[in-house]
């Protein structure tokens, strides 16, 4: 099983490009991971409850608790959508919030499209 993973404007790539290469190798680790494991540890993959279809990735440092929100486009297409570092043990509703509105451009511009 193989996922395909695509992001969906710049959010993701600012934050990557401002991560240090060891962090950024941290990430692709991760994200290689929830595009070939058929069954992603839920330490690094989970869904968050209360939302609309979105999903954290976990990416762990040293120094950084990194999380990507994204959902998936039917079954095999993870879209990235917007990260942050973790700084409280609750993921913040700002965020989730822009990873649904988000959610709905995406799922409008695909239809435009089709």
């Amino acid at each position: 099983m193989v996922r395909e993973i695509i992001i969906y404007r710049d959010n993701f790539i600012k934050f990557y490009k401002k991560q240090n290469e060891k962090v950024q190798k941290k990430i692709e680790f991760v994200l290689d991971l929830i595009r070939y494991e058929r069954q992603i540890p839920q330490k690094f993959f989970k869904y968050l409850r209360n939302t609309d279809g979105i999903y954290e990735i976990r990416v762990i440092t040293t120094f950084k608790n990194i999380r990507i929100l994204c959902f998936f486009d039917k079954e095999q297409i993870v879209v990235l959508t917007n990260c942050f570092l973790k700084k409280t043990q609750k993921t913040p509703i700002k965020e989730i919030r822009l990873a649904e509105k988000l959610k709905k451009e995406y799922l409008i511009d695909k239809y435009k499209e089709e």
